[in-house]
């Protein structure tokens, strides 16, 4: 029972932080983010690669038998699915935008 209630609670955090930053337009602060766009593009995908393998960790962790809470390597496996889909998503908005600026004439 203690471990449905540590589920819950966890996916309440998770669920309260992507409230929040929904309200706050999902800006980063001043301190996430060196300004440019090479340190937004750079620390996106270092949050990416810790969902990524935070996923494999536990993964791992539910394989070999140290843990048996499915429901949260579950939630985590598809976290970590969306957020590569999404980084994928805008990696091809990205390259999109470029050709289409490559084509503009002058």
């Amino acid at each position: 029972m203690a471990n449905v209630i540590n589920s819950y609670s966890s996916i309440m955090d998770r669920y309260s932080s992507m409230i929040s930053q929904v309200e706050t337009g999902g800006q980063e602060t001043s301190d996430q983010v060196s300004g440019s766009f090479e340190g937004l593009l750079s620390s996106q995908i270092e949050k990416l690669n810790g969902v990524q393998v935070q996923a494999d960790n536990m993964i791992a962790d539910f394989a070999a038998g140290n843990t048996d809470d499915l429901h949260q390597v579950m939630i985590a496996a598809e976290e970590a699915s969306m957020s590569m889909e999404l980084a994928v998503q805008i990696r091809n908005k990205i390259v999109d935008a470029y050709k289409e600026l490559n084509n503009m004439q002058l």
